[in-house]
Order: C-alpha cells, then structure tokens, then sequence
C-alpha cells in the first residue's frame, strides 16, 4: 500500500503526463514494479492514462478524495465582486482557478455558463486552456500553447473539447510574480480565435484579482 501511495504522489508532483520510466526514476523503483502498481492505479480509477497512452494522470478517485478532504473553495466576497463585473462585460463563461500541488483547482465556476468537466481539468489539464497554462509553467506545454501564451499572455483551446466552442485564459500571479492560478473564459470559438475582446476583460481582471485570492 506504501508504494501505491508513492506512486500516486509521484504523478502529482511529476504532473499530468507522467510517463513509467518518469515515475521508476523519481522513485527508485525498479520497471516492472512501476508498471504493476501503475496497472493496479488505473484498474481502481486512481490513475488514468493520457489520451496518447504514453503517461498517466490522476483519477476521479483522487480528484473527489481531495475534494472532500479540502471542503468546498470559495472567493471572498471582494473577489467575486470583481469576478461578477467581468461576467457582466464578457456574457459568457468566466472562471477561477487556483493552481496547488501541481493541480488545477477550479474555485469559482460561472453558474450561468457551467465548466465542462472540473474532473477532466484536473486529470487531463492540457485539455483546457485553464490547464495549458499549468503545463506550461511545469515545462510541458505543447509547442502551440507555448507559441499562444508568447503572442498572446494566453493560452487557448479551440473547438476540441465540443464544437463550436472555444476556451481562453490567462494567468493569475501572486506578489513574487509565480503563476497561481488563472482566469478562464469559455464560449463560442469565434471568441476564442480572435480573443482581442476577451483578453480586454480578462487580463485586467487577473491583475485585480490576484491580490484578493493568492
């Protein structure tokens, strides 16, 4: 049971995307017993496998674990003030996340607009733009995330997840300047192929934002 709980740790710290020899060095474990407590993981949702088969991301399991060890996150009342303000400017959806442990942890979710699967976000994060600023930060960003974040302060997805429709965010940054969190938004793709709008709304929020939640 020990080793099992390493291993799930290792794939926190590492991040989504962690491959078996990744996990057998961070650990000292030898190959095969990497594989087999990574085999056992998966089987019991623990862990799953990346869309690409090559790595393993946290489970359901885990994700609804810390969920109810945590307790619910809130704002405070000042932060959603902000936040309500940039919902009223973009109509669309506007959300919070903060980024711990090597996770991405939605805080506040636009009720009007729902977030598309917060279990997904948190074990397959380089699915979301939210989650694409986080890759990038532990250095394993996709090339075109890179290239977006470069261009634009953002990161994006577009049209991958349901047709149609498109995800932006930008990163919230605590006094020392480190990556926190991020503020989403998500809507119709065309918002997010030119996302001039969106990012007006949306980077002043993130600099108002960050000394209220970080």
């Amino acid at each position: 049971m020990h080793s099992a709980l390493t291993v799930l740790e290792a794939v926190a710290h590492l991040g989504a995307g962690a491959t078996a020899r990744e996990i057998s060095l961070e650990l000292g474990l030898p190959r095969a017993t990497a594989y087999r407590l990574l085999n056992l993981l998966v089987q019991d949702e623990y862990l799953v496998r990346t869309p690409d088969l090559a790595g393993f991301a946290l489970g359901a399991k885990v994700v609804q674990l810390a969920a109810v060890a945590a307790g619910p996150a809130r704002l405070t009342s000042a932060a959603r003030g902000v936040v309500a303000e940039a919902r009223a400017a973009l109509r669309g959806g506007v959300h919070v996340a903060l980024f711990v442990e090597g996770r991405a942890s939605l805080v506040d979710a636009d009720p009007d607009f729902p977030f598309s699967d917060e279990v997904r976000l948190a074990r397959e994060p380089e699915r979301f733009a939210l989650g694409r600023l986080l890759r990038i930060e532990q250095g394993r960003g996709e090339e075109s995330a890179r290239q977006d974040f470069a261009d634009l302060g953002a990161t994006r997805q577009l049209g991958e997840l349901v047709p149609g429709y498109g995800c932006v965010a930008v990163p919230l940054r605590d006094a020392a300047g480190s990556l926190a969190g991020a503020v989403g938004f998500s809507g119709p793709r065309h918002r997010a192929d030119d996302p001039s709008q969106v990012l007006s709304v949306l980077q002043p929020l993130a600099v108002r934002l960050g000394p209220l939640v970080v």
